[in-house]
């Protein structure tokens, strides 16, 4: 199939969100075409871990005709079933769907946009850009200090603990990835050193039931970004770290230090054979289990309102708290460190998006994934208007919310 020289709408992006956006308009019967840069669940299939699950249960997993059907929907998909999950879902609509075709400039014109492509040129009346917000691997300047005898790993390239090189491992971030990661080492026996950042953590069930399914009977998960609590500034928030693996637990990095792990403040630096750190590892703990008690405080309040009968649990009681003179450093020869996996994010890259629609942080401007820009949308990021819009659970939602956008249109 060969690419056309012009279409209705290009989406740019075959992910789950730019999946969703097609099928929704081959339903309504709109011209189109979805550009890969690589293949079908490649984010899902080559920048996760062995062990990686899903933190969400699989009756989340929604996309538009493609509702999850399996066994077992309070189970957590592992990573082999969702990129399945997503094939099938390829399989099953036939959409418009080019592979390695890598979009390396997108620039308006007098009728809409001129999409420069590895696969040739392209016109479109509108775009939707489903790329997702996470495009470059943070690393910091400081690893430049570290000598080469130290395997140096994004968390998108770790695979498991047999991938390392005999030794301890340096664990740098808390955030969903690096406390999940964190728990891999750990439970194959590996000496972990986990630098711990602001991260807050939550329960996984509570008072018989996932948290996830209590949140979703509140009603949380439908609030929009403009109407949230936090407002913007939740969008800056890392997520709560809690796992699926397992048919699903709490990560408690406090329990983990009981059992060995070596728990330390946030990562702050390299400096003459050792790594720095912060001297905010009981606060960061603490804020932490706030987070976690908060989530459960906001459970019971629910419960008691809709007056649901549900069995009671009793509070939480950390198991291990840090010294006073918690240890700041870490001399890696000495702890035998031979690997570090860093955990701390990613950047999002729109350089080949050549559109007035960024701020000055390079991030794009938008309402409801609706830019300022005619024709041009953005699908799939987190918190475009609510919790889910960047997971399987609400980017159809969102994806119905810009087919009105784009079917509203002038032709």
């Amino acid at each position: 199939m060969n690419l056309p020289a012009n279409t209705q709408v290009a989406i740019v992006g075959g992910g789950q969100a730019g999946l969703a956006m097609s099928w929704l308009l081959k339903e309504r019967s709109i011209d189109h075409v979805v550009l890969e840069r690589h293949g079908i669940a490649h984010e899902w299939r080559h920048a996760r871990w062995d062990s990686f699950c899903l933190v969400t249960p699989n009756w989340q997993c929604r996309l538009p005709g493609h509702p999850y059907d399996g066994t077992d929907p309070h189970g957590f998909m592992l990573k082999d079933e969702i990129v399945a999950y997503l094939e099938s879902y390829v399989v099953s609509f036939q959409p418009p769907l080019f592979t390695q075709t890598a979009v390396q400039q997108l620039r308006p014109v007098a009728d809409g946009y001129a999409l420069q492509t590895s696969a040739g040129s392209i016109t479109a009346k509108q775009v939707v850009v489903a790329t997702g917000g996470y495009h470059t691997p943070i690393i910091p300047r400081a690893a430049e200090r570290l000598p080469a005898s130290v395997l140096q790993l994004h968390s998108a390239q770790y695979r498991n603990p047999q991938s390392l090189p005999p030794g301890a491992v340096l664990v740098v971030g808390t955030g969903q990835s690096g406390a999940q990661i964190a728990e891999d080492l750990h439970l194959a026996g590996r000496q972990v050193h986990l630098a711990v950042g602001t991260a807050p953590r939550s329960p996984r069930f509570y008072r018989g039931r996932d948290v996830t399914d209590w949140l979703t009977d509140s009603g949380y998960y439908d609030i929009p970004l403009q109407e949230h609590p936090q407002g913007e500034a939740v969008k800056e928030k890392t997520n709560h770290y809690l796992t699926g693996r397992g048919g699903g637990r709490e990560i408690d990095l406090r329990r983990f230090a009981s059992e060995g792990m070596r728990l330390y403040g946030r990562f702050e630096g390299v400096q003459e054979g050792r790594v720095l750190f912060g001297d905010d590892l009981a606060a960061n703990l603490d804020r932490a289990d706030e987070s976690c008690e908060r989530i459960r405080a906001s459970v019971d309040a629910w419960i008691a309102s809709q007056q649901i009968d549900a069995p009671t649990e009793p509070a939480y009681i950390a198991p291990w708290h840090p010294a006073a003179d918690a240890p700041r450093t870490l001399d890696w020869q000495t702890e035998g460190v031979t690997s570090i996996v860093w955990s701390i994010g990613f950047g999002a890259d729109y350089r080949w998006l050549q559109a007035p629609v960024f701020d000055g942080r390079g991030q794009p401007v938008h309402f409801r994934g609706v830019t300022p820009q005619k024709g041009l949308y953005f699908l799939g990021l987190p918190w475009l208007n609510t919790w889910g819009s960047g997971r399987f659970a609400d980017v159809a939602a969102d994806a119905r919310h810009l087919l009105a956008q784009i079917e509203s249109a002038p032709a």
